[in-house]
């Protein structure tokens, strides 16, 4: 399965709390942190309602 690194490259101050909710729920606790994950379409999902937020890349195998 693919798998995407996702890094935190924005501040989560005074965002929904429904996408700091998503941030937590994705891994990421602080600004540039970085996590990996499958790229399921729950992943996908997630990312696109955080993506003004986060910066995405492909890792290869």
């Amino acid at each position: 399965m693919e798998k995407v690194k996702i890094t935190l490259v924005r501040s989560i101050i005074d965002k929904p709390k429904k996408q700091k909710l998503t941030v937590k729920a994705l891994g990421l606790k602080h600004l540039n942190d970085s996590v990996t994950h499958n790229a399921t379409p729950q992943i996908m999902g997630m990312i696109e309602k955080v993506k003004h937020l986060v910066k995405v890349e492909k890792v290869e195998n």
